[in-house]
């Protein structure tokens, strides 16, 4: 046992998925999800029963270009080649961008860091085809400088309850935003929030209240209103899934 033991090795994987097909991250019963796909194809590979550790349970429709995910084994092959022999394997909307071994203590989710999450709007007359899985289609005036003053208030540490899923389950709401930016490329408004940490649906109830600013619905100088009522029902609407997409996770 003792030398089993000393084989064991901590492999951390960098993975990126297109969320359309799947039913979020975390494992469920019936449904095909990211972590059981990994769990499946890791054991197959392996030949061990491989359970992952991921750093972010992203929603039904998310997409990541940089989840973190960790499990352990005994396996001999190097970490660094895990990733090569994996993508062989794995269906072609997910994919390991990394393989490498880490400390056998490391947890995805125990570790500071920044983790930066990108909501897409496609604002047009019409919605492009192309961008439909990756995009929310709104066709009306946005305001980006209203937006972008709303945005000014949700960053730094708040109690982001009024933000989050009445679901939500986490021992504090307290978060900290280190910045959100909005911009326009052509037809594409893109909104990139940077945070220490995310409550469930916290980013798109995000973009779903900064959307209805833009829009006119609501004015900026309402946020820290919002804020401190501490209340789902004050806040804008949670934006669909679809134009969301866990961008990277920088552990510090």
């Amino acid at each position: 046992m003792q030398e089993i033991e000393n084989q064991k090795k901590r492999v951390m994987l960098t993975v990126a998925y297109d969320g359309t097909a799947y039913h979020g991250w975390q494992l469920q019963p019936n449904v095909t999800t990211i972590e059981g796909v990994l769990n499946q194809t890791l054991s197959e590979l392996l030949k061990e029963d491989i359970k992952v550790i991921g750093a972010s349970r992203t929603d039904t429709g998310v997409h990541a270009l940089g989840n973190i995910a960790v499990f352990d084994t005994t396996a001999r092959m190097p970490a660094e080649k895990i990733s090569y022999a994996l993508n062989q394997r794995l269906p072609e909307d997910i994919r390991i961008q990394k393989s490498q071994e880490v400390p056998l203590d490391f947890h995805p989710r125990h570790q500071n860091s920044r983790k930066t999450y990108e909501y897409k709007i496609y604002n047009h007359t019409f919605m492009q085809p192309v961008y439909r899985l990756y995009a929310h289609f709104f066709y009306g005036a946005l305001d980006l400088e209203k937006m972008k003053k709303a945005a000014s208030y949700l960053e730094g540490e708040h109690d982001f309850k009024s933000f989050c899923s009445v679901n939500t389950v986490a021992e504090t709401t307290v978060r900290t935003i280190y910045q959100i930016e909005i911009v326009r490329e052509d037809c594409m408004v893109k909104i990139r929030v940077t945070g220490s940490g995310f409550l469930y649906n916290m980013v798109r109830i995000i973009a779903g209240t900064l959307l209805e600013v833009g829009r006119g619905n609501m004015q900026p100088e309402e946020i820290p209103a919002i804020l401190a009522a501490c209340d789902r029902t004050k806040a804008g609407p949670t934006a669909p899934a679809c134009g969301l997409t866990l961008v990277s996770y920088q552990y510090l």
